[in-house]
């Protein structure tokens, strides 16, 4: 049994300077847990609730004192002195003290927070790393790593649609050789795009270079030049993420595309004449957050490519559920602070897993170092996972986990994608 001795939190900043959550746990044996709640660039509304102050005067807004409260108040006076078995007990009882879908009373952060330093103390305690705690089975290989190269938005003139411009380096044959032609392809992709457009290749909000042109045909067919110059054109293939939702119009149910708005089944043509002509591995939130017809239309149509629900899913069994009924996805991706706790995010993968669905683990645009992704990628032994643009600090420190985990697991591999890519 594990005795907790103290639950304490404070607000700490994540790579985009906004307020955050941690939460530190300590055990009777003197072990440590930390867990810390990262925010993305675009928030689904189905996510668990980010609990912010609002005070214009802190953070413009931003700042997380209510929840550090929370955990304070609330949260700790439960846990400490209690033996706790396991993962799931723990949750549950973080569940029960906020009570509401949305992790909206104490705060999805806090509650996340509290969640991870529980399985970070678990895994001390058994001493061991989080990724061979939390292991199903045997660990073989490690997943391949995916960068995030190009993002979407508005830059100057250009309204580019499409959130996140991907390459994932599948026949690199190591992890090692995985994430050189990930960092020697963006480097080169700068290049190419100040070829392209005369100027240098600017930096976006994700760390990414700003989108060179509206369509979406023109920014692949340079990520392509790009690997063709590197001498990777065979061994890499790419990959989106739509994020359609930001660029949603209800009122007219249009989509944003290449300075004209479009029905959900002309983004899916579209979209479909894409893989058609580039080696697209996936493509994410083609749709918006709720338009179920439109994700089970372009699963049918695009039969070369993984369709995956991000905030489509939000790492919620319930959601994932009805993806399955309608089939409206082939997968989605992992994010556990979506849904709130560490057991909710496990029993979707499971879920997903047990259906033939593929699960794909993804940091957040609003970033940590150490973040618990990392383990769930490793320890879930899954494909492939999305690691973000090469650029700075924390999305740097998950290749260098990957490569850490690589020597540690004896005889490990990178991951095949032989049965997921359908090109």
């Amino acid at each position: 049994m594990t005795t907790i001795t103290s639950v304490t939190a404070h607000q700490i900043l994540d790579c985009k300077t906004r307020p955050m959550v941690e939460v530190e746990i300590r055990t009777s044996s003197g072990h440590i847990g930390r867990g810390a709640a990262p925010t993305g660039q675009s928030v689904g509304i189905h996510e668990a609730a980010v609990l912010r102050d609002g005070d214009p005067a802190s953070y413009n807004g931003l700042s997380v004192h209510g929840a550090v409260a929370n955990v304070t108040n609330v949260i700790a006076p439960a846990l400490v002195g209690r033996d706790i078995a396991d993962q799931e007990q723990f949750d549950a009882i973080l569940l029960g003290l906020d009570g509401t879908e949305r992790k909206s009373e104490l705060g999805g952060n806090a509650v996340y927070s509290a969640s991870v330093a529980f399985l970070r103390a678990s895994a001390a305690e058994a001493g061991r790393p989080v990724y061979r705690h939390i292991a199903r089975d045997e660990l073989r290989t490690i997943p391949v790593p995916s960068f995030n190269m190009v993002n979407g938005g508005r830059n100057g003139d250009i309204l580019q649609a499409f959130n996140e411009f991907i390459v994932v380096p599948h026949g690199a044959g190591s992890i090692e050789r995985a994430v050189e032609m990930g960092v020697t392809l963006f480097q080169q992709l700068g290049t190419t795009i100040e070829a392209f457009t005369g100027r240098p290749a600017g930096v976006a909000k994700s760390y990414g270079y700003t989108a060179p042109s509206d369509d979406p045909r023109v920014v692949l067919g340079l990520m392509r030049d790009a690997a063709e110059a590197c001498g990777f054109a065979d061994q890499v293939s790419f990959a989106l993420d739509c994020a359609s939702s930001e660029m949603y119009d209800s009122a007219t149910q249009s989509y944003e595309l290449a300075g004209a708005r479009v029905s959900a089944a002309e983004l899916v043509e579209f979209t479909r004449g894409l893989t058609e002509d580039f080696d697209l591995l996936f493509v994410e939130d083609l749709l918006d957050e709720d338009d179920w017809g439109g994700f089970s239309l372009a699963v049918e149509r695009l039969p070369r490519t993984l369709v995956l629900g991000d905030d489509l899913i939000v790492t919620n069994r319930g959601r994932l559920d009805r993806a399955i009924q309608e089939r409206a996805v082939d997968g989605f991706v992992l994010k556990p602070n979506q849904v709130g706790t560490i057991t909710e995010a496990l029993d979707t993968f499971d879920v997903a897993t047990a259906h033939g669905l593929v699960a794909t683990p993804s940091g957040r645009s609003g970033g940590v170092i150490d973040d618990i992704v990392m383990d769930l990628a490793v320890g879930l032994q899954v494909p492939f996972q999305k690691n973000g643009a090469p650029r700075s600090g924390e999305r740097i420190e998950k290749l260098n986990f990957l490569m850490r985990a690589g020597d540690d697991i004896a005889g490990s591999e990178l991951a095949s994608l032989a049965g997921v890519s359908r090109f």
